[in-house]
């Protein structure tokens, strides 16, 4: 059944002609009722927002909701603010099996956590240590530990070492076990940061693998070493 006071221009030709009553007009009371249940509303959107979402949605609203809005904005940069302090770690830390569960297990939600097992007077492993120093600092949201094997894991091969396990709440995501996965005292800062960004646990800037630089070059060389096939075939001829 269609509502007499619907706005349209059918029910306008039937008021016109008598047929349908004169809409009705809400009261003042009855208006401005509407008008603070919109604003609830409204307000309620503001809260429902991210900060994206506020600045996506700037548009939508109007002069008379800007102060709301600026309000709410303030709050939500104000718990953005603090979650990214609450997340910063920025160096390397020591720990011990007994801070395992602690550090890695409870590192808290969307946190990628970097484990450097190692041991002292292994050079690579020193090495690794200096290139994770580096990376706790650049990358300040990812939570980067060392520790010693046999005290973070009983009886833990020292031909596994360096060994490098990478998580997300609790969750083991990558891991990188023994010196041949590390191609050696060769390694770079790069090389490692490019392997800690294939797991996640790392937003690198990097555009490709450092790495692969090295392995065309040392491609090329081996191909400019290895006789050609017209060489081969001469020097068969030559038997």
């Amino acid at each position: 059944m269609q509502d007499p006071n619907e706005d349209t221009e059918w029910n306008d030709i039937l008021r016109k002609k008598g047929i349908l009553p004169p809409k009705e007009v809400p009261n003042d009371a009855e208006e401005e009722e509407e008008l603070a249940r919109q604003q609830r509303s409204i307000v309620k959107t503001y809260e429902d927002m991210s900060l994206e979402d506020l600045d996506e949605n700037e548009d939508e609203f109007g002069e008379e909701d800007e102060a709301a809005i600026e309000m709410y904005r303030q709050k939500r940069l104000s718990e953005w603010k603090a979650t990214q302090l609450k997340n910063v770690f920025g160096e390397m830390v020591e720990i011990s099996g007994q801070d395992y569960i602690k550090e890695v297990n409870k590192a808290g939600e969307d946190i990628w956590v970097v484990l450097h097992l190692y041991k002292q007077g292994l050079p690579l492993c020193t090495l690794i240590n200096q290139h994770l120093s580096v990376l706790a600092r650049k990358f300040p949201q990812t939570k980067f530990l060392k520790s010693i094997s046999t005290t973070c894991i009983a009886n833990y091969p020292d031909r596994n070492l360096p060994t490098i396990f990478v998580y997300r709440e609790g969750d083991m995501k990558a891991q990188f076990i023994g010196p041949l996965v590390f191609g050696g005292m060769s390694l770079k800062v790069e090389e490692l940061e490019w392997r800690l960004s294939e797991s996640g646990a790392v937003k690198t800037e990097l555009e490709e693998n450092p790495r692969k630089e090295i392995e065309d070059k040392l491609m090329s060389s081996i191909r400019s070493s290895l006789p050609s096939r017209k060489d081969s075939d001469s020097e068969d001829e030559d038997y």
